[in-house]
Parts: C-alpha cells; structure tokens; sequence
C-alpha cells in the first residue's frame, strides 16, 4: 500500500501543477492519501517500518493542496472577470452576434447551401422537390 500511494502521490504531483488539468489528479491523490494513512496505520500496528506510507501521504496532500489552490484562483479570477462591466458588454456583443450569423446560416441552409468567406456570400439553391 506505501508503493502505491507514493506512486499515485508523485502521478498526483504532477498533473496537479498542470493549469485546468489540476482537478483530474484529485481522484487518484484522494486514493493514495487513503492508501498512505492505512499503510501507516497497518505497519505502525505491525511495528515495520512506515516511511513509504509516510512519503505517500505528504505527497498526496501536497499535490491535494495545490489542486484546492489552483481552484481557488480560478474561480477569483472568473469571479472577477464575470464582474468586470467592459468583459460583460464585450461578451454580450459578441454572444448576439455569433447568434445572429447562426439564426441567418439556419435560415439560409434551408433553401440550400450558403458559404460565407470574408465578406463573400454564396448561396446555392437546393433543387426543388429535395428535403
């Protein structure tokens, strides 16, 4: 059980540096602080040593901590974004217009194939009779 959780604790390690990939190393980091606490305990009972236990555990709570840190700025930083009038307006405008050119190529696609290259608009109409 030490291997194993020192092996899950520096695969945790790892991936919990990763920016947006942070929160796939929880699963395994979470298993391996288990697997490190009851080989602590199971060797501790035993009187053999429990050092791989030990170095499983830390690192597994290292790498839970920097995941539980990198969520945190993550979610100020949208916090703060989602708060800012200028990135509220900018994402609104551009929201309305992707849904405008979607409501048109929808509307266009169903009399037949539309293509729009910059500024360049081709429509080709569909046969009459085909669906």
């Amino acid at each position: 059980m030490g291997i194993a959780a020192l092996i899950l604790g520096i695969v945790g390690l790892v991936i919990a540096w990763i920016p947006f990939c942070g929160i796939l190393a929880l699963i395994p980091c979470l298993v391996g602080l288990g697997l490190g606490i009851a080989d602590i305990i199971v060797k501790g009972k035993r009187g053999e040593p429990k050092g791989m236990g030990i170095a499983g555990t830390v690192l597994n709570a290292v790498a839970l901590l920097i995941v539980i840190l990198w969520s945190i700025v993550f979610a100020v930083q949208t916090a703060s974004l989602m708060s800012d009038p200028e990135f509220k307006e900018a994402f609104s405008q551009e929201f309305k217009r992707q849904l405008e050119e979607a409501e048109k190529k929808a509307d266009q696609d169903q009399n037949g194939i539309f293509v729009s290259t910059e500024g360049v608009e081709v429509q080709v109409q569909a046969p009459a009779g085909r669906d």
